[in-house]
């Protein structure tokens, strides 16, 4: 029996795993759930809608990250400032804020411009998806680009200096070895800060993009309902997190990471 198995009949886990049952059991019997058939396709288009932003944000988030994260721990002071600038007003400020100031603020000065406004640009341009989308990811690449400063530093330069020994050009070396190195070490905060990318999404329903929380909102104002919704809600979350728990777990096993 592999230590995974036992880990799970350990009392403490069979415990909880009871009281979870149970509350389960307690809504299913208990609760209304009339409404579930009715908005179940919206619910759905919900969940897609708030995968569809967690991916991309997160994919746009992390490719802005690594320059973000070499400028700072490698770059000269011309790069290195304006990044550390960026990731300080970015962790230093509420996400709500920056999405509003995004889309109440930026988003309203592009309808005084009329040759804005003519453009094939302007139908994206006046929904609000894409600040929702540009928050997202600047507030990703933010934390993302801290960690990863701290993963470029945290690579021994023995192993830099043997790259170039084998005569590798600097490039060569960051794409073999010093980019692979520091995704490595960054993986297990990597996988937090997805999880937390993913509590983040349901801000973007303040500015009328409908995802999954949006559609809850609804279901509690067409019913009246305020229990039964947000458990819905809160089991969804859990689910989607596990899922990229186990995610990063499966490729963190399958990624080599030697010691150094």
């Amino acid at each position: 029996m592999g230590p995974e198995t036992r880990s799970w009949r350990e009392p403490h886990r069979l415990v909880l795993l009871a009281i979870g049952i149970g509350i389960i059991v307690f809504a299913a019997v208990n609760m209304r759930w009339d409404w579930l058939p009715r908005y179940s396709g919206r619910l759905v288009e919900g969940v897609g809608t708030t995968l569809w932003l967690l991916f991309l944000t997160s994919v746009l988030g992390f490719l802005l990250a690594v320059p973000l994260g070499l400028a700072q721990a490698a770059g000269p002071v011309w790069l290195s400032a304006p990044a550390r600038m960026f990731c300080t007003v970015i962790r230093g400020t509420p996400l709500l804020l920056q999405l509003w100031l995004l889309y109440y603020g930026l988003g309203s000065l592009f309808a005084y411009w009329p040759e804005i406004r003519q453009s094939w640009a302007w139908p994206y341009l006046r929904s609000a998806w894409p600040y929702g989308v540009l928050a997202l990811t600047l507030s990703f690449a933010g934390y993302e680009g801290e960690v990863m400063r701290g993963a470029f530093a945290g690579v021994p330069k023995g192993e830099l200096e043997a790259g170039r020994a084998y005569g590798m050009s600097p490039l060569t070396v960051f794409r073999r070895i010093w980019l692979p190195r520091a995704i490595h070490r960054a993986l297990p905060t990597l996988a937090g800060e997805t999880v937390l990318q993913l509590k983040a999404t349901p801000l973007v329903a303040t500015i009328t993009v409908v995802d999954v929380y949006a559609i809850i909102s609804r279901v509690r104002q067409d019913t009246y309902l305020t229990y039964e919704p947000l458990l819905l809600l809160a089991l969804i979350y859990m689910i989607l997190t596990g899922i990229l728990v186990l995610a990063f777990r499966w490729l963190e096993a399958k990624v080599p990471v030697k010691g150094g």
